[in-house]
């Protein structure tokens, strides 16, 4: 199995903010060592889950200490109410054929 070194995000918004969010979530630049990312909302546009893959967990942790994630998160705390996160390691789970 490829290991994948993975950082996943939830945050509850306020209601009615999911465009102002997106507008200040989405990074001006690509992050370093960042080889994918995903977001996810559920229907009421009022929770959002991000979940990016990462070269190693160093490159990660450069991303989310730098001046660049700290702007970022700056710009998307007035529409946030709630947020979990964390890191993890992984990889994709092989499907039994049909």
């Amino acid at each position: 199995m490829e290991e994948h070194f993975v950082w996943v995000t939830t945050r509850r918004i306020e209601a009615g903010a999911l465009e102002e969010f997106e507008r200040a979530w989405r990074p001006g630049s690509h992050p370093d060592g960042m080889r994918r990312a995903f977001a996810y909302w559920s229907e009421d546009g009022q929770e959002i889950t991000g979940v990016s893959l990462w070269d190693s967990r160093q490159a990660c942790d450069a991303w989310r200490s730098s001046d660049a994630e700290r702007q970022r998160r700056e710009a998307m705390a007035p529409y946030v109410v709630d947020e979990r996160e964390g890191f993890y390691v992984g990889g994709e789970l092989a499907l039994p054929t049909r």
